[in-house]
């Protein structure tokens, strides 16, 4: 089924924005006469029909510092030839088109992604943007929770990044939960739990998914790999990779995501060393 959601008029009165049914959408894919999108859209595409799955568990990995979480779900998507099921756009996402490589532009949005293991679905949430402001962002959690409570997902994990502000050679990956019965199982995972990190909190969808799912009932965890926060970091999401496969029980090979960190290591290697060379100079022509 394909659904909207509204925040109109027509929605019946003391009803509060994201709690109501999915709205039906036509089959050519427009919201209204006007062609306007509505504040959050969430559509199915037609080849998703079974929303019975298997003990399912909800992967978020949004836009964030270093591209940590982002690049670890869309290498998990595509190692494991996980299929598209459906697309969400919204308002709150920056104004702007998305220029393709054919010169063709779309609206922004995020998607959702499909993959059965041998015990159990996995749902990857990945796109584009997060929300431009703070109403937003919660709107948005909101919706997401919406999405994993209409599929039955009993347990979120939400990965980003956690910037240190300089390079990381071993980077850790840095935990936090919405309930104190799931440390155990996730430090035997290899994850840090440290009362001063993150100091600031955790900022976006993959702290609020924590917050709000709680609310809900619905165990989450938030794998924060550690960053410069100046680049884009597959060693970082390369050791979130490795707690996450532990976690969820599903393998996935990480050899191109270290051949990927291995090349980055080398330009940042080479970018220090041109910095050290060019502040040698500098001293040279001191004294």
């Amino acid at each position: 089924m394909s659904g909207v959601r509204r925040n109109d008029i027509d929605r019946p009165p003391g009803a509060i924005f994201g709690t109501g049914p999915f709205w039906e959408v036509p089959e050519d894919g427009t919201t209204g006469a006007s062609g306007m999108i509505d504040d959050i859209s969430i559509r199915y595409l037609d080849t998703f029909t079974d929303k019975n799955l298997t003990n399912p568990v909800l992967v978020g990995g949004l836009p964030g510092i270093g591209q940590v979480g982002k690049l670890v779900a869309e290498y998990m998507i595509h190692m494991l030839g996980a299929e598209k099921i459906g697309e969400i756009h919204s308002i709150y996402f920056p104004p702007q088109v998305i220029i393709e490589e054919n010169g063709v532009v779309r609206l922004p949005r995020n998607e959702i992604y499909l993959y059965k293991a041998e015990d159990r679905h996995i749902v990857f949430l990945v796109g584009d943007f997060q929300s431009t402001s703070n109403e937003g962002h919660y709107l948005m959690a909101d919706a997401y929770l919406d999405i994993a409570v209409e599929l039955g997902v009993k347990r979120i994990y939400t990965l980003g990044g956690f910037g240190v502000g300089h390079l990381v050679n071993a980077p850790r990956v840095l935990g936090a939960t919405n309930r104190e019965e799931l440390k155990a199982e996730i430090e035997a995972a290899g994850v840090t739990f440290d009362r001063d990190e993150p100091g600031g909190g955790i900022v976006g969808a993959a702290g609020l998914l924590l917050g709000m799912g709680g609310m809900r009932g619905i165990d989450a965890v938030c794998l924060m790999g550690e960053t410069s926060g100046y680049i884009v970091d597959p060693m970082s999401a390369a050791s979130v990779l490795s707690v996450l496969s532990k976690l969820i029980s599903v393998p996935v090979d990480p050899t191109q995501l270290n051949d990927r960190a291995a090349e980055m290591e080398k330009v940042v290697q080479g970018f220090l060393e041109s910095e050290k060379l060019q502040h040698d100079e500098e001293l040279s022509y001191i004294g």
